[in-house]
């Protein structure tokens, strides 16, 4: 599954930038997500528990920061497990300043499951993961703008 979009967040581009390579600051906006565990500067562990229609599993994802070039972009590569399904991520986002108080965050990632949970359907997985997405990205935005 591929998804990407466009943010415009009402923040400076290095408090922006601050926020998003911060596992703890992110994790707290992933709905699920149960602990952030940092191993070291660019790895870190996270659990989340996962709900897709009628099934639900808890994940233990590895998380590395592949790509860092402060404040402008980063690419995370992510693998997890839980009982009998897996996923695979790469997400990257790009940050563009619009303004001293504005920042235009362009991201993308490409998500593949497999397993108990992709067994529910691509439609359902992709409808549960959009909204995920749009939580996250709603909270982000409502911390980073307070």
């Amino acid at each position: 599954m591929q998804f990407a979009d466009t943010l415009e967040i009402a923040a400076p581009r290095q408090k922006v930038w601050a926020f998003l390579i911060d596992p703890q600051q992110v994790g707290s906006c992933g709905p699920g997500v149960e602990s952030i565990e940092v191993v070291d500067e660019t790895h870190f562990r996270a659990r989340a528990k996962v709900g897709v229609g009628f099934i639900s599993a808890r994940f233990t994802i590895n998380l590395e920061m592949a790509e860092l070039v402060p404040p402008e972009r980063a690419t995370i590569v992510a693998h997890g497990q839980a009982p009998g399904s897996a996923v695979d991520a790469t997400a990257g986002m790009a940050l563009a300043e619009l303004g001293p108080d504005r920042t235009r965050m362009d991201w993308s990632a490409e998500v593949n499951i497999s397993g108990t949970i992709a067994s529910v359907g691509a439609r359902l997985i992709q409808g549960t993961a959009e909204k995920m997405i749009n939580q996250t990205f709603g909270c982000i935005r409502t911390k980073l703008e307070a």
